[in-house]
């Protein structure tokens, strides 16, 4: 059985999604010169129509620079879930930031 990379859900009102290393994981494993972090925010679809909802989405994707792989997923989101699964499938299969 190979534990690398379980998809992890908090189930609160907005779900909190993980999968891979956390970035303290990530700064020990690789060092701060080899590791790429990216934080983005977004409207999720489900409140594109939504005019009360001010809040946004946010990501944040650690990325070995030797390799370009992705080491870390991070999601606040609703269904953050649905897509840390898809995420820690692409992960097994090698996904690179491209």
């Amino acid at each position: 059985m190979d534990y690398t990379n379980v998809a992890t859900t908090v189930f609160t009102p907005l779900e909190y999604g993980c999968v891979g290393l956390s970035e303290e994981e990530a700064l020990q494993k690789f060092g701060e010169a080899d590791l790429d972090v990216y934080h983005t925010s977004f409207k999720p679809l489900e409140w594109a129509f939504d005019k009360m909802r001010e809040r946004s989405g946010y990501v944040k994707v650690l990325v070995h620079k030797a390799t370009n792989k992705i080491v870390g997923f991070h999601i606040l989101a609703p269904n953050a879930g649905e897509i840390t699964q898809g995420i820690s499938v692409a992960m097994k299969c090698g996904v690179t930031k491209e």
